[in-house]
């Protein structure tokens, strides 16, 4: 495959009989196309942190931090630019090489973009990439971020449109595409996946894959993230998701947006070291880091420093051991707690 033969025109047929390929057949095509573009021993390391918890308005039915479900999360205020950086700092410590920002909005406030443009300013000063996930962006805040100087916007699809009503009523299809749109304008680079094990179909999975896939541009950063089911949401109860599905999704993903960075997600704590060996195998080749999302969890940075030595695996910015301070900064009881998949405001992030 060149740059010639990437294509935006896949059709949902098409893609349903991609994963439908028998497995050793998709994830070997899949692992050809990704030694094309990356170097297949490596992945890169985010670290999301929620610099605004709690009491979204948005009705997404997976995520604690709609204010319409009972799920335990406390409402917090925005954190201050100085706490943010310090974050960033004990991130880049652990081996991250870009730094997620998010907040539970339904869009940003006029009064709360000078904050979060210093934030922007100070990560990047530190050397670091740069993401923010903040809801739906007009052309106006999406230029103003980008002039700060960030890399990347993260704004998820979620599922297919057909499925999306069932999932989400507070925002339209077409207002993600919009926020997209707005943010490929402004320069920025696009973060934009999707969530498996919502109760969607196999076609639904063909169906947000051709949405991304088919996008102007094809996101810079595909978060594939697998349901974590959180007491109070509506999805709370959903049956659990085949692993080898997931799989297949990932393989999908990077066949399809092969220059794309396929991002294993939320989801991760309850993946076996052998499923994410299988994910970075089918062409996943970026993770978030550290031990909480949100009020969900994630593997430790140490642990997955552990699973990188087993598979020969590197990054960036490599540590021989992660400082015990990410961790203690990013637990769940802390205030602000850090490491953070907002779904509900595109997430992932995540």
């Amino acid at each position: 495959m060149n740059a010639e033969t990437i294509r935006h025109d896949w059709t949902v047929e098409e893609t349903e009989q991609l994963l439908k390929l028998p497995f050793n057949d998709l994830l070997f095509r899949a692992q050809s196309i990704h030694r094309q573009f990356f170097d297949p021993n490596a992945v890169q390391v985010s670290t999301l942190l929620s610099i605004k918890t709690g009491a979204c308005p948005e009705d997404c039915a997976y995520c604690p931090q709609s204010s319409r479900y009972s799920t335990g999360v406390q409402r917090e205020r925005m954190m201050e630019v100085e706490a943010v950086i310090e974050k960033a700092k004990a991130a880049k410590a652990a081996g991250s090489d870009r730094f997620c920002m998010g907040a539970a909005w339904r869009s940003p406030h006029e009064r709360d973009m000078p904050y979060v443009l210093a934030m922007v300013k100070g990560v990047k000063a530190l050397g670091l990439e740069t993401c923010m996930t903040l809801g739906m962006l007009d052309e106006g805040k999406a230029s103003d971020l980008a002039e700060a100087g960030l890399d990347y916007y993260n704004h998820n699809l979620d599922t297919s449109p057909e499925f999306y009503g069932d999932i989400i009523t507070t925002r339209t299809y077409a207002d993600r595409l919009d926020t997209l749109s707005n943010v490929r304008n402004a320069g920025m680079k696009v973060c934009s996946g999707g969530i498996l094990g919502m109760g969607e179909s196999h076609r639904d999975r063909a169906g947000l894959l051709v949405q991304l896939a088919n996008l102007p541009a094809h996101p810079d950063s595909v978060p594939i993230n697998q349901l974590v089911k959180v007491s109070g949401t509506p999805l709370e109860n959903e049956a659990d998701l085949d692993p080898l599905d997931f799989i297949r999704t990932i393989a999908a993903a990077r066949i399809m947006m092969p220059k794309s960075h396929v991002r294993l997600s939320a989801g991760r704590e309850e993946m076996s070291e052998e499923m994410q060996a299988m994910c970075f195998f089918a062409g996943a080749n970026s993770i978030f880091y550290g031990e909480c999302l949100l009020t969900t969890p994630n593997p430790a940075a140490n642990k997955d420093q552990a699973l990188f030595a087993k598979l020969g695996i590197n990054t960036q910015h490599q540590v021989t051991e992660a400082p015990q301070e990410l961790d203690d900064l990013l637990t769940p009881e802390a205030p602000n707690n850090a490491l953070f998949y907002d779904a509900s405001q595109s997430s992932a992030v995540q």
